[in-house]
Order: structure tokens, then C-alpha cells, then sequence
């Protein structure tokens, strides 16, 4: 379906449902990498950075781009809004915690990861409510055409770690 103002060919709302898929397998792909970690290998804390900067990005793009966008031409949506921005302060401190964590587990040879697999695990639970939550609530009005002012491009592009 194409935006009425913007010319896309594809629905917004499924390009959002598409980011939201990459994210969850970007996060699957870090939860798969604990148990694959050596002593002298990074990739834990390098996968959990390029990770929670993704996610960190995409929702910075949706707070500071695509729900004004949103507010904007439907009004009605706000208190969706609010409560989509107070998930993100949400899911930002379990993802400073995860980040904390996969720090301490670089610098720590033989480091227990339970704790990064209980706060991912936690993660991807809130994560998939949340974005199921934000794909039903908003996915409609993307649908019917929102003026793309640049906010598309954190929200729904991600570069390659």
C-alpha cells in the first residue's frame, strides 16, 4: 500500500513489524552467544553493545521522530504514546543493566553469564509484549499515510553490527 503523502510503496506499519523482527533476532543472536563465549573472546559484550545500541537507537528514532509524527496528525493517539515512551524508559534501564553486566563478564575471565541470560530473558519477554502492544495500537495509523520528516530512518534501519 502506498503512503498518501509520501509516495512508499510498502505499509508503514509493516516495515515497523519487520524492525521489530530484526531486533528480536538480533536479541536471540546474543542470547545464543553466551554460551559460546571463550576467555579471550569479546563477542558476548560486542553482540550485547550492537545490540542494545540498536534497540536504544530505534526507540530514541520513535520518541524523538515518529510519535511526534504520530501526535501530530492523530491526536487521539497521545496516551498510546505516552505509554509507549514509558515502556522505553523501561526497557532503557534493563538494557543499562545488560550492558553493565556484559561489561563486568569481559573483564572477568570465567565469568558467570546466568545473570545476562535471566536479565535477556527478561528482556525479550517485555520486549515482545511491548512491541506486539506497539504494532497494534499504531500500526493502523502508519498505514494510512504519515509524513516521513527523516524519522524513518532509526526506526526502521538498522546497519550491520
Amino acid at each position: 500500500m502506498a503512503s498518501p503523502l509520501d509516495g512508499r510503496t510498502a505499509a508503514l506499519g509493516l516495515q515497523l513489524s519487520q524492525a521489530h523482527r530484526e531486533l528480536r533476532r538480533r536479541l536471540t543472536d546474543v542470547r545464543a552467544a553466551l554460551g559460546r563465549r571463550t576467555h579471550a573472546d569479546d563477542t558476548l559484550l560486542t553482540h550485547c553493545l550492537a545490540f542494545c545500541a540498536a534497540l536504544t537507537n530505534h526507540h530514541q528514532g520513535e520518541d524523538d521522530g515518529l510519535f511526534t509524527a504520530l501526535v501530530r496528525e492523530r491526536p487521539d493517539l497521545a496516551p498510546t504514546v505516552a505509554k509507549l515512551v514509558e515502556d522505553h524508559g523501561f526497557i532503557a534501564h534493563i538494557l543499562a543493566r545488560v550492558r553493565e553486566l556484559a561489561e563486568q563478564a569481559a573483564e572477568t575471565p570465567g565469568a558467570d553469564l546466568e545473570a545476562i541470560g535471566r536479565e535477556l530473558d527478561g528482556l525479550a519477554a517485555i520486549i515482545e509484549s511491548h512491541f506486539r502492544y506497539e504494532e497494534r495500537a499504531i500500526g493502523t495509523a502508519l498505514d494510512a499515510g504519515l509524513r516521513d520528516d527523516g524519522w524513518s530512518q532509526p526506526v526502521l534501519r538498522f546497519h550491520t553490527p
